[in-house]
């Protein structure tokens, strides 16, 4: 089966292995495997040993994704009005890599409007752009996050995928990044149950 890379804040979950199980099992139903950032790496390099845990993590997923044919990118905003940073870089890593990327989110509203909301003393200029605190511009163009994201999304042949639901707990668009993502890559549905 076609392995895809799981990337999204869902590691920080309360019960972070039982939600992404239930991620792969969804993969699994559409002919894809999922690897979830938390899985071990079975031929993890001996002197990655040496190294602090937060380096084994970031070389780890890395390598994950280095194995990988596709990322399905969670893009809820996390921590503020984008998405994780941690998830950002997995998909420009992949796009790099000449990856497909597909990204999701539970939220609809655009990337501008929760900005907006986010940023304290922002003001409108006469020509009508808006700027924050500091002065600095505001993208206004209409997307759901920064233009990088969405434009690396779209020029890897991939696509987003958004609804508003349960932020943390719905899988429904989820799943249909995932049958998007099969389509795309052309896999055949699995005759196996999911486990």
């Amino acid at each position: 089966m076609t392995r895809v890379y799981l990337a999204g804040p869902d590691v920080f979950l309360p019960r972070a292995v039982a939600w992404l199980d239930r991620k792969k099992a969804v993969c699994a139903s559409a002919g894809l495997t999922g690897i979830s950032p938390l899985d071990e790496l079975p031929d993890q390099p001996p002197a990655w040993d040496e190294y602090p845990e937060w380096r084994r993590i970031a070389l780890r997923n890395e390598a994950h994704i280095r194995g990988c044919s596709a990322v399905l990118a969670n893009l809820t905003p996390f921590r503020g009005p984008s998405a994780d940073v941690g998830t950002v870089f997995e998909i420009g890593f992949a796009r790099g890599l000449g990856l497909k990327v597909f990204g999701y989110a539970t939220v609809v509203a655009e990337f501008f409007d929760r900005t907006l909301l986010a940023a304290t003393g922002a003001h409108q200029d006469l020509d009508g752009t808006w700027r924050d605190a500091d002065g600095l511009l505001m993208e206004q163009f209409g997307l759901f996050d920064n233009l990088m994201i969405e434009g690396g999304i779209a020029d890897s042949g991939g696509t987003l995928i958004r609804s508003d639901r349960d932020r943390w707990h719905d899988l429904t668009i989820f799943e249909q990044c995932v049958h998007a993502a099969a389509r795309s890559l052309r896999t055949v549905p699995s005759k196996e149950p999911p486990s």
